[in-house]
Protein backbone atom coordinates (compact mmCIF):
# COMPACT_ATOMS: atom_id res chain seq x y z
CA UNK A 1 0.00 0.00 0.00
CA UNK A 2 0.97 3.54 -0.70
CA UNK A 3 1.16 5.78 2.08
CA UNK A 4 -0.81 9.04 2.22
CA UNK A 5 0.65 12.62 1.97
CA UNK A 6 1.35 13.93 5.77
CA UNK A 7 -1.69 15.99 6.67
CA UNK A 8 -0.92 19.15 8.34
CA UNK A 9 -2.66 22.48 8.99
CA UNK A 10 -1.79 26.60 9.17
CA UNK A 11 -2.31 27.81 12.31
CA UNK A 12 -1.67 31.57 12.73
CA UNK A 13 -0.87 31.32 16.10
CA UNK A 14 -2.57 32.83 19.34
CA UNK A 15 -4.69 35.02 17.72
CA UNK A 16 -6.35 32.45 15.07
CA UNK A 17 -10.14 32.16 15.82
CA UNK A 18 -9.74 28.24 15.77
CA UNK A 19 -7.61 27.44 19.34
CA UNK A 20 -4.58 24.78 18.88
CA UNK A 21 -6.28 22.23 20.77
CA UNK A 22 -9.08 21.92 18.64
CA UNK A 23 -7.11 20.56 15.36
CA UNK A 24 -6.80 16.99 16.47
CA UNK A 25 -10.69 17.19 15.51
CA UNK A 26 -10.13 17.71 12.09
CA UNK A 27 -7.59 14.78 11.79
CA UNK A 28 -4.15 16.67 12.17
CA UNK A 29 -1.19 15.45 12.51
CA UNK A 30 0.86 18.31 12.05
CA UNK A 31 1.36 22.26 12.49
CA UNK A 32 2.42 24.61 10.10
CA UNK A 33 2.60 27.80 11.57
CA UNK A 34 5.22 31.28 11.72
CA UNK A 35 6.17 34.00 14.14
CA UNK A 36 4.04 36.48 11.94
CA UNK A 37 5.10 39.02 14.73
CA UNK A 38 8.45 39.13 13.88
CA UNK A 39 8.93 41.72 11.25
CA UNK A 40 11.09 40.55 7.92
CA UNK A 41 14.65 40.66 7.72
CA UNK A 42 14.89 39.92 12.03
CA UNK A 43 16.51 37.05 13.35
CA UNK A 44 13.86 34.54 15.51
CA UNK A 45 14.56 34.20 18.92
CA UNK A 46 15.35 30.32 19.94
CA UNK A 47 13.33 31.25 23.15
CA UNK A 48 10.30 32.42 20.59
CA UNK A 49 10.03 29.41 18.51
CA UNK A 50 10.21 27.11 21.87
CA UNK A 51 7.40 28.97 23.20
CA UNK A 52 5.73 28.40 19.96
CA UNK A 53 6.62 25.12 20.36
CA UNK A 54 5.08 24.97 23.72
CA UNK A 55 1.35 25.82 22.68
CA UNK A 56 1.19 23.47 20.09
CA UNK A 57 1.88 20.92 22.24
CA UNK A 58 -1.18 21.47 24.26
CA UNK A 59 -2.97 19.80 21.51
CA UNK A 60 -0.58 17.12 21.72
CA UNK A 61 0.94 18.23 18.34
CA UNK A 62 4.17 19.62 16.81
CA UNK A 63 5.23 22.22 15.00
CA UNK A 64 6.66 20.32 11.59
CA UNK A 65 6.55 23.07 8.94
CA UNK A 66 7.10 27.05 9.02
CA UNK A 67 5.39 28.79 6.77
CA UNK A 68 7.32 31.38 6.49
CA UNK A 69 10.84 33.07 7.50
CA UNK A 70 9.54 35.69 5.12
CA UNK A 71 12.17 36.89 2.56
CA UNK A 72 12.11 40.60 3.13
CA UNK A 73 11.58 43.44 0.15
CA UNK A 74 15.39 44.43 0.85
CA UNK A 75 16.53 40.92 -0.22
CA UNK A 76 14.10 40.83 -2.83
CA UNK A 77 15.18 44.39 -4.40
CA UNK A 78 18.63 43.68 -2.83
CA UNK A 79 18.52 46.98 -1.42
CA UNK A 80 21.29 48.85 1.40
CA UNK A 81 20.06 46.20 4.42
CA UNK A 82 20.32 43.11 2.07
CA UNK A 83 22.69 41.52 3.42
CA UNK A 84 22.23 42.27 7.33
CA UNK A 85 18.80 40.58 6.50
CA UNK A 86 20.42 37.60 4.68
CA UNK A 87 22.82 37.46 8.28
CA UNK A 88 19.25 37.30 9.63
CA UNK A 89 17.66 34.95 7.66
CA UNK A 90 20.81 32.23 8.56
CA UNK A 91 20.20 32.76 11.94
CA UNK A 92 16.41 32.19 12.21
CA UNK A 93 17.31 28.34 10.41
CA UNK A 94 19.85 27.86 13.48
CA UNK A 95 17.43 28.64 15.69
CA UNK A 96 14.83 26.89 14.21
CA UNK A 97 16.85 23.69 13.81
CA UNK A 98 18.21 23.88 17.55
CA UNK A 99 14.45 23.23 18.13
CA UNK A 100 14.32 20.30 15.61
CA UNK A 101 11.93 22.06 12.74
CA UNK A 102 13.67 21.36 9.34
CA UNK A 103 11.08 22.63 7.10
CA UNK A 104 10.65 26.46 6.03
CA UNK A 105 8.77 27.81 3.18
CA UNK A 106 8.83 31.61 1.86
CA UNK A 107 7.89 32.86 -1.32
CA UNK A 108 9.72 35.41 -3.20
CA UNK A 109 6.99 37.76 -4.91
CA UNK A 110 7.80 41.70 -4.70
CA UNK A 111 5.55 43.50 -2.31
CA UNK A 112 2.45 41.70 -2.26
CA UNK A 113 1.83 38.16 -1.31
CA UNK A 114 -1.45 36.14 -2.89
CA UNK A 115 -3.87 38.96 -4.39
CA UNK A 116 -7.55 38.72 -4.45
CA UNK A 117 -10.20 41.51 -5.19
CA UNK A 118 -13.03 39.55 -3.45
CA UNK A 119 -12.62 37.77 -0.22
CA UNK A 120 -16.17 36.39 0.20
CA UNK A 121 -17.67 35.70 -3.40
CA UNK A 122 -21.50 33.82 -3.03
CA UNK A 123 -21.24 30.96 -4.07
CA UNK A 124 -24.23 28.81 -5.56
CA UNK A 125 -24.61 26.24 -2.42
CA UNK A 126 -24.45 29.68 -0.41
CA UNK A 127 -20.98 29.44 0.72
CA UNK A 128 -18.20 32.34 -0.26
CA UNK A 129 -14.62 32.36 -1.68
CA UNK A 130 -12.34 33.93 -2.64
CA UNK A 131 -12.26 35.48 -6.06
CA UNK A 132 -9.44 37.65 -8.72
CA UNK A 133 -11.18 39.43 -11.55
CA UNK A 134 -8.87 41.20 -13.62
CA UNK A 135 -11.32 43.95 -14.25
CA UNK A 136 -11.64 44.90 -11.03
CA UNK A 137 -7.94 44.70 -10.40
CA UNK A 138 -7.33 47.04 -12.89
CA UNK A 139 -9.92 49.31 -11.58
CA UNK A 140 -8.05 49.56 -8.50
CA UNK A 141 -4.72 49.68 -10.62
CA UNK A 142 -5.74 52.56 -12.73
CA UNK A 143 -8.44 54.30 -10.33
CA UNK A 144 -7.64 53.75 -6.82
CA UNK A 145 -3.98 53.29 -6.22
CA UNK A 146 -3.70 54.92 -10.01
CA UNK A 147 -0.19 53.60 -11.30
CA UNK A 148 1.22 56.10 -13.71
CA UNK A 149 2.14 53.07 -15.83
CA UNK A 150 -1.13 51.10 -15.14
CA UNK A 151 -2.54 52.91 -18.76
CA UNK A 152 0.04 50.76 -20.71
CA UNK A 153 -0.89 47.77 -18.47
CA UNK A 154 -4.39 47.32 -20.31
CA UNK A 155 -6.15 47.63 -24.10
CA UNK A 156 -8.55 49.45 -24.45
CA UNK A 157 -11.78 47.47 -23.83
CA UNK A 158 -9.77 46.24 -20.38
CA UNK A 159 -9.33 49.87 -19.57
CA UNK A 160 -13.11 50.88 -20.58
CA UNK A 161 -14.40 48.09 -18.41
CA UNK A 162 -12.56 49.45 -15.39
CA UNK A 163 -13.80 52.39 -14.99
CA UNK A 164 -16.91 51.61 -15.58
CA UNK A 165 -16.64 49.68 -12.62
CA UNK A 166 -15.07 52.04 -11.07
CA UNK A 167 -17.71 54.37 -11.40
CA UNK A 168 -20.84 52.09 -10.09
CA UNK A 169 -18.52 51.56 -7.24
CA UNK A 170 -19.60 53.66 -3.88
CA UNK A 171 -16.98 54.82 -1.67
CA UNK A 172 -17.43 51.76 0.81
CA UNK A 173 -16.97 49.13 -2.10
CA UNK A 174 -13.70 50.93 -3.50
CA UNK A 175 -12.40 50.97 0.06
CA UNK A 176 -13.01 47.22 0.03
CA UNK A 177 -11.41 46.78 -2.83
CA UNK A 178 -8.48 48.57 -2.08
CA UNK A 179 -8.20 47.02 1.38
CA UNK A 180 -8.81 43.50 -0.59
CA UNK A 181 -6.09 44.19 -2.92
CA UNK A 182 -2.91 44.94 -0.57
CA UNK A 183 -4.12 42.62 2.23
CA UNK A 184 -1.53 39.71 0.92
CA UNK A 185 -1.07 37.63 4.18
CA UNK A 186 -2.93 37.57 7.02
CA UNK A 187 -0.58 38.81 9.73
CA UNK A 188 1.56 40.28 7.22
CA UNK A 189 0.86 43.35 4.58
CA UNK A 190 -2.65 43.73 5.98
CA UNK A 191 -1.64 47.01 7.17
CA UNK A 192 -0.32 48.68 4.30
CA UNK A 193 -1.50 51.74 3.19
CA UNK A 194 -1.64 52.76 -0.54
CA UNK A 195 1.30 55.20 0.07
CA UNK A 196 3.23 52.07 1.71
CA UNK A 197 2.31 50.16 -1.48
CA UNK A 198 3.77 52.86 -4.11
CA UNK A 199 7.02 53.63 -2.09
CA UNK A 200 7.52 49.32 -2.49
CA UNK A 201 6.53 49.36 -5.83
CA UNK A 202 8.84 52.17 -6.37
CA UNK A 203 11.98 49.93 -5.35
CA UNK A 204 11.55 47.78 -8.66
CA UNK A 205 11.15 50.77 -11.01
CA UNK A 206 13.85 49.35 -12.64
CA UNK A 207 14.08 45.50 -11.47
CA UNK A 208 12.97 43.08 -14.64
CA UNK A 209 12.57 39.36 -14.36
CA UNK A 210 16.24 38.40 -15.17
CA UNK A 211 17.32 40.42 -12.33
CA UNK A 212 14.87 39.56 -9.96
CA UNK A 213 15.36 35.88 -10.63
CA UNK A 214 19.34 36.68 -10.16
CA UNK A 215 18.46 38.04 -6.55
CA UNK A 216 16.70 34.68 -6.05
CA UNK A 217 19.66 32.71 -6.74
CA UNK A 218 21.91 34.93 -5.08
CA UNK A 219 19.44 34.89 -1.89
CA UNK A 220 19.73 30.91 -2.83
CA UNK A 221 23.12 30.72 -2.64
CA UNK A 222 23.63 32.24 0.80
CA UNK A 223 20.98 30.61 2.55
CA UNK A 224 20.67 27.04 0.92
CA UNK A 225 24.14 25.97 1.47
CA UNK A 226 23.66 26.44 5.64
CA UNK A 227 20.07 25.20 4.93
CA UNK A 228 21.99 21.25 4.06
CA UNK A 229 24.33 21.65 6.37
CA UNK A 230 21.89 21.64 9.49
CA UNK A 231 19.59 19.07 7.36
CA UNK A 232 16.81 21.28 6.78
CA UNK A 233 14.98 21.80 3.84
CA UNK A 234 13.83 25.20 2.28
CA UNK A 235 10.96 25.04 -0.25
CA UNK A 236 9.46 28.23 -2.20
CA UNK A 237 6.12 29.21 -2.94
CA UNK A 238 4.85 29.99 -6.14
CA UNK A 239 3.42 33.34 -7.22
CA UNK A 240 0.10 33.87 -7.05
CA UNK A 241 -1.50 34.24 -9.28
CA UNK A 242 1.20 33.21 -11.70
CA UNK A 243 1.35 36.35 -13.40
CA UNK A 244 2.69 40.17 -13.38
CA UNK A 245 0.91 42.58 -11.48
CA UNK A 246 1.50 46.08 -11.12
CA UNK A 247 4.23 46.05 -13.46
CA UNK A 248 6.44 44.18 -10.59
CA UNK A 249 8.17 40.83 -11.88
CA UNK A 250 7.09 37.20 -11.32
CA UNK A 251 10.06 34.91 -11.37
CA UNK A 252 8.21 31.34 -9.88
CA UNK A 253 5.08 31.00 -11.77
CA UNK A 254 5.73 27.71 -13.92
CA UNK A 255 8.17 24.50 -13.59
CA UNK A 256 10.31 26.58 -15.62
CA UNK A 257 10.84 29.12 -13.21
CA UNK A 258 11.15 26.44 -10.66
CA UNK A 259 13.79 24.07 -12.39
CA UNK A 260 15.86 27.26 -13.45
CA UNK A 261 15.99 28.20 -9.29
CA UNK A 262 16.37 24.61 -8.16
CA UNK A 263 19.25 23.76 -11.30
CA UNK A 264 21.25 27.21 -10.55
CA UNK A 265 21.23 26.05 -6.69
CA UNK A 266 21.94 22.37 -7.10
CA UNK A 267 21.39 21.36 -3.27
CA UNK A 268 18.55 18.87 -1.56
CA UNK A 269 17.85 21.63 0.40
CA UNK A 270 16.59 24.19 -2.07
CA UNK A 271 13.50 23.09 -2.77
CA UNK A 272 9.42 23.53 -3.78
CA UNK A 273 6.40 23.89 -2.41
CA UNK A 274 3.96 22.87 -4.99
CA UNK A 275 0.99 24.76 -4.64
CA UNK A 276 -1.64 23.67 -7.24
CA UNK A 277 -4.31 25.88 -6.45
CA UNK A 278 -1.02 28.86 -7.44
CA UNK A 279 0.25 27.12 -10.49
CA UNK A 280 -3.03 25.98 -11.32
CA UNK A 281 -4.61 29.36 -12.51
CA UNK A 282 -2.26 28.86 -15.61
CA UNK A 283 -4.72 26.89 -18.12
CA UNK A 284 -0.81 25.30 -19.52
CA UNK A 285 -0.03 23.84 -16.10
CA UNK A 286 0.50 20.44 -15.77
CA UNK A 287 0.70 19.78 -11.75
CA UNK A 288 1.85 15.60 -12.71
CA UNK A 289 4.59 17.15 -15.21
CA UNK A 290 5.48 18.77 -12.25
CA UNK A 291 6.05 16.27 -9.78
CA UNK A 292 7.93 14.35 -12.49
CA UNK A 293 10.29 16.98 -13.25
CA UNK A 294 10.63 18.21 -9.47
CA UNK A 295 9.51 15.29 -7.51
CA UNK A 296 12.32 15.20 -5.17
CA UNK A 297 12.36 18.70 -4.93
CA UNK A 298 8.93 18.90 -3.36
CA UNK A 299 9.35 19.48 0.66
CA UNK A 300 5.65 20.90 1.06
CA UNK A 301 2.69 20.93 -0.75
CA UNK A 302 -0.42 23.12 -0.67
CA UNK A 303 -3.50 21.61 -1.95
CA UNK A 304 -6.26 23.85 -3.38
CA UNK A 305 -7.90 24.27 -6.53
CA UNK A 306 -9.17 27.39 -8.62
CA UNK A 307 -11.59 27.60 -11.70
CA UNK A 308 -11.08 29.91 -14.34
CA UNK A 309 -13.91 32.11 -15.19
CA UNK A 310 -13.45 34.81 -17.86
CA UNK A 311 -10.58 37.67 -18.16
CA UNK A 312 -6.94 36.97 -20.21
CA UNK A 313 -5.42 33.93 -21.64
CA UNK A 314 -2.37 34.98 -19.69
CA UNK A 315 -4.24 37.15 -17.01
CA UNK A 316 -7.10 34.94 -16.07
CA UNK A 317 -9.91 35.63 -13.50
CA UNK A 318 -10.43 33.00 -11.21
CA UNK A 319 -12.44 31.98 -7.86
CA UNK A 320 -10.75 29.45 -5.26
CA UNK A 321 -13.03 26.38 -5.64
CA UNK A 322 -14.27 23.23 -4.14
CA UNK A 323 -10.38 21.45 -2.94
CA UNK A 324 -11.98 18.26 -5.52
CA UNK A 325 -13.33 20.75 -8.05
CA UNK A 326 -11.70 23.48 -10.44
CA UNK A 327 -9.15 23.36 -13.04
CA UNK A 328 -6.71 20.67 -11.09
CA UNK A 329 -7.23 17.31 -11.39
CA UNK A 330 -6.73 16.48 -7.77
CA UNK A 331 -6.79 12.98 -8.22
CA UNK A 332 -4.02 12.35 -10.31
CA UNK A 333 -1.94 15.42 -8.60
CA UNK A 334 -2.49 13.05 -5.52
CA UNK A 335 -1.57 9.76 -7.22
CA UNK A 336 1.68 11.31 -8.54
CA UNK A 337 2.67 12.85 -5.03
CA UNK A 338 2.46 9.46 -3.58
CA UNK A 339 4.26 7.76 -6.11
CA UNK A 340 6.75 9.99 -5.57
CA UNK A 341 6.65 9.36 -1.88
CA UNK A 342 6.85 5.53 -2.75
CA UNK A 343 10.03 6.01 -4.70
CA UNK A 344 11.57 7.62 -1.95
CA UNK A 345 10.45 5.16 0.41
CA UNK A 346 12.14 2.72 -1.81
CA UNK A 347 14.85 4.79 -1.74
CA UNK A 348 15.59 4.82 1.89
CA UNK A 349 15.26 9.46 2.24
CA UNK A 350 14.94 9.71 5.61
CA UNK A 351 12.72 12.77 4.57
CA UNK A 352 10.15 10.37 2.02
CA UNK A 353 6.72 11.30 3.66
CA UNK A 354 5.68 15.07 2.06
CA UNK A 355 3.98 17.07 4.33
CA UNK A 356 0.62 18.57 2.68
CA UNK A 357 -2.23 20.61 4.16
CA UNK A 358 -5.46 22.01 2.88
CA UNK A 359 -4.94 25.49 1.28
CA UNK A 360 -7.65 27.90 1.74
CA UNK A 361 -11.25 26.74 1.00
CA UNK A 362 -14.50 28.05 0.98
CA UNK A 363 -16.43 29.96 3.92
CA UNK A 364 -19.39 27.56 4.57
CA UNK A 365 -21.91 26.33 7.38
CA UNK A 366 -20.59 28.40 10.81
CA UNK A 367 -17.86 29.53 8.93
CA UNK A 368 -20.23 32.44 7.85
CA UNK A 369 -21.29 33.06 11.57
CA UNK A 370 -17.67 33.84 12.80
CA UNK A 371 -14.59 35.60 12.49
CA UNK A 372 -12.11 34.48 9.97
CA UNK A 373 -8.63 34.96 8.71
CA UNK A 374 -9.27 35.71 4.73
CA UNK A 375 -8.67 32.28 2.77
CA UNK A 376 -8.45 30.11 6.50
CA UNK A 377 -12.01 29.13 7.04
CA UNK A 378 -12.28 26.28 9.60
CA UNK A 379 -15.06 24.23 8.00
CA UNK A 380 -14.51 24.87 4.67
CA UNK A 381 -10.66 23.69 4.94
CA UNK A 382 -12.06 20.52 7.16
CA UNK A 383 -14.35 19.72 4.33
CA UNK A 384 -11.14 20.14 2.55
CA UNK A 385 -8.78 17.82 4.55
CA UNK A 386 -11.66 15.18 4.33
CA UNK A 387 -11.92 15.08 0.92
CA UNK A 388 -8.11 14.79 0.52
CA UNK A 389 -7.92 12.48 2.60
CA UNK A 390 -10.57 10.21 1.35
CA UNK A 391 -8.78 11.08 -2.09
CA UNK A 392 -5.75 9.53 -1.01
CA UNK A 393 -7.12 6.60 1.05
CA UNK A 394 -8.63 5.42 -2.29
CA UNK A 395 -4.89 5.49 -3.59
CA UNK A 396 -3.70 3.63 -1.06
CA UNK A 397 -4.91 0.17 -2.35
CA UNK A 398 -4.71 1.50 -5.83
CA UNK A 399 -2.46 -1.51 -7.44
CA UNK A 400 -2.13 -3.43 -4.00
Amino acid sequence: MKAPLRQTWRWFGPDDPTPITALPQAGVEGVVTALHHIPPGTAWPLAEIEARQAQIAQAGLAWEVVESVPVSEAIKAQTAECAAHIAAYKDSLRALCRAGIRTVCYNFMPVLDWTRTSLGTPQPHGGEAMAFDLTAFAAFDLHILARPAAVDAYDEGLSAQAARLFQDLDDGARARLRDTVVAGLPGANDSWSLDDTRAALAAYDNLDAARLRGHLIDFLGEVAPVAQELGMRLCCHPDDPPFALLGLPRVMSSTQGYAAALDAVDLAANGATLCTGSLGVAADFDPVAFVARLGARIHFVHLRNTKRVGGEPDRPSFFEAEHLAGDTDMVATLRALMDEQAQRQASGRADWQIPMRPDHGQAILTDLNGPYLPGYPLIGRTRGLAELRGVMAALAVEGA
